[in-house]
């Protein structure tokens, strides 16, 4: 079966967030699945199985230790190399969190229906400051992560967590967010962030999706507006798009196909 490893989030190879996409040719079991997904070392591997013609086609996404509920970034993967393989239009994917839809548009941006999760505020879990190494400004719950805002773009570029701290911390993953600087032609991001889950297997994700279904109520509500872009300040670095519906969340950005072959177990 074909195996693909796709750059999500970025317009250039070796940046963003890498993913590997698996086009099932039959249902497989977990087991096999989880053991692809450690083989290929990504933050997230997406297992593809095509349905009845014209509807949902199942897909699931697992870390190299987990199976996870919700991914970004190999869902932005995955509808990337169904268009790059001829698809158009609205393509709609059966997941854990429901049907998620996706759509090509243009320059090359695909866009992804996802679910809001607006984090509400809640008190810091003990030892997530001193495991962050940072002075949270304001701390919030999500369904499945913490959301940590900061005191600026600088504290989140330069935080350097105790990762194994962090993995005692009660949350799939931690956010830590600040307003971006200000830049002369005021075209920057309007919001960055940074995403940590080792508790996941995922010490540090390079550019996250799903923390975006977080960061976008939150800072739509913060700034009064429900377009607006978010830089991920990992290594890699990426871009996302993020346009709030709702109770919904348009996450939209591009991605890059770094190599394909064939899987042969």
């Amino acid at each position: 079966m074909r195996i693909f490893t796709v750059d999500s989030f970025t317009d250039r190879p070796f940046r963003g967030n890498p993913a590997g996409v698996c086009l099932l040719e039959a249902p497989a079991s977990d087991e096999w699945m989880q053991s692809v997904a450690a083989e290929m070392r990504h933050a997230e591997t997406a297992f593809l199985l095509a349905g009845e013609e014209n509807g949902p086609q199942s897909l699931r996404w697992f870390t190299p230790a987990v199976e996870v509920d919700l991914c970004g970034h190999a869902t932005l993967a995955t509808a990337h190399v169904l268009y790059s393989l001829g698809a158009s239009g609205r393509i709609e994917f059966a997941t854990r969190s429901g049907i998620l839809a996706t759509v090509d548009g243009a320059d090359g941006l695909i866009g992804m229906d996802f679910p809001a999760n607006p984090p509400e505020a809640a008190e810091a879990p003990t030892g997530l400051a001193a495991a962050l190494g940072v002075e949270p400004v304001w701390v919030g719950r999500s369904r499945f992560d913490l959301l940590v805002e900061v005191k600026s773009a600088g504290v989140v570029r330069s935080a350097t967590p105790d990762i194994d701290r962090l993995t005692d911390v009660e949350a799939r993953g931690v956010i830590i967010t600040a307003a971006a600087d200000e830049t002369p032609d005021g075209t920057g991001p309007d919001y960055v962030s940074r995403f940590f889950a080792p508790r996941v297997g995922v010490p540090e994700d390079p550019v996250t999706g799903s923390a975006h279904c977080v960061l976008a109520p939150y800072w739509s509500g913060k700034l009064g507006r429900d377009a607006l872009v978010g830089e991920q300040l990992s290594a890699r670095g990426g871009i996302v798009r993020t346009t709030l519906h709702g109770d919904r969340v348009q996450l939209a950005g591009r991605a890059v196909t770094v190599w394909s072959g064939e899987l042969h177990v």
